[in-house]
């Protein structure tokens, strides 16, 4: 790849292999960090956490021996991880395998984490104050998320009109920032260009089959004991509130430990939101993007994502 002056592209490379939640991303990406001398980063929120494997589709410590993976289990389910946060993670990443000569494959279905990677994202740095958040989380359950989005509003208008109301994690996040840094968060962080050259893979399937998928995966978690997961989690003193156990499986299966839903109701809400999910990330994700490689995940999915690796690298 070239720059627009005709000159070589010097930056550092990485790639990103994008898709919606069981599409195959795992495979593909194990197939194609071997065969061009890769290292695998993760953007998922949910596999930063310790002892969420089952219900996160975790690669599994074979896959991991197989190759290099970053930002898998750095995490306690009882910690929150920030934009911010995952950014620096992810740029340290990319930094040491490029040290080491190696090529990083960005893998995800976290729009926002990966969207943030490759246009540069400056989030506001994460607030200090934890006594401000649980304020403010106290305040929520007494006087509703609506009543905060409304003072968010207030405070700042561009932040609050991106925001759904019912994201109360998010509402809260911006409100900490206010007043943890006395500037509301749209005024601060930007965009600054990233420093790498990137090629962006995306894998799809017909909304049909990949809803089989998600199906008979989700059939295998709780084969693999997916509720005993989130028990074991449950007793080891991980809050329910915790925003790890927001994940689509986990707080689900949390309100049938809890007597709020059977099994039966709590795997029919788990096949909608993930529904819901597969919707969401095709917003951040847009079949018509045309920066982005999109290539069906067949057979062949990891054999054509490693020729357009070679033919972007040997461009460059």
């Amino acid at each position: 790849m070239s720059s627009r002056m005709g000159e070589p592209d010097h930056r550092p490379p990485f790639v990103v292999l994008i898709g919606p939640t069981g599409v195959g991303k795992t495979r593909v990406a194990l197939e194609a960090a071997e065969a061009m001398r890769g290292e695998i980063v993760s953007a998922d929120s949910r596999l930063l956490y310790r002892g969420m494997d089952i219900g996160t589709a975790k690669p599994s410590p074979d896959e991991r021996r197989r190759v290099p993976h970053h930002l898998i289990d750095v995490a306690d389910p009882r910690e929150t991880w920030s934009l911010a946060l995952f950014g620096t993670a992810a740029r340290t990443a990319l930094a040491e395998i490029h040290a080491r000569g190696r090529l990083p494959l960005v893998v995800g279905g976290t729009g926002q984490y990966v969207t943030a990677l490759v246009e540069g994202w400056q989030p506001p740095p994460a607030p200090s104050d934890p006594a401000v958040r649980r304020r403010l989380e106290a305040e929520a359950q007494e006087q509703g998320g609506e009543a905060l989005h409304t003072r968010l509003a207030a405070l700042d208008p561009a932040r609050a009109q991106k925001l759904d109301a019912r994201n109360l994690r998010r509402v809260i996040r911006a409100l900490e920032i206010i007043e943890t840094t006395r500037r509301p968060a749209s005024l601060q962080g930007g965009r600054r260009p990233p420093p790498y050259r990137i090629l962006r893979l995306g894998l799809w399937l017909p909304r049909h089959e990949l809803y089989r998928r998600i199906d008979a995966r989700l059939d295998a978690m709780l084969a693999s004991g997916l509720v005993e997961e989130v028990r074991r989690l449950l007793e080891a003193g991980v809050p329910v509130d915790a925003p790890a156990l927001s994940a689509i499986g986990y707080r689900q299966i949390v309100a049938h430990l809890e007597g709020r839903s059977t099994l039966d109701g709590a795997v029919g809400d788990i096949r909608r939101a993930t529904r819901q999910l597969v919707r969401r990330q095709a917003n951040w994700f847009k079949r018509d993007d045309p920066a982005i490689l999109w290539i069906e995940a067949q057979e062949t999915a990891a054999d054509e994502c490693v020729e357009a690796i070679r033919q972007w690298l040997g461009g460059g």
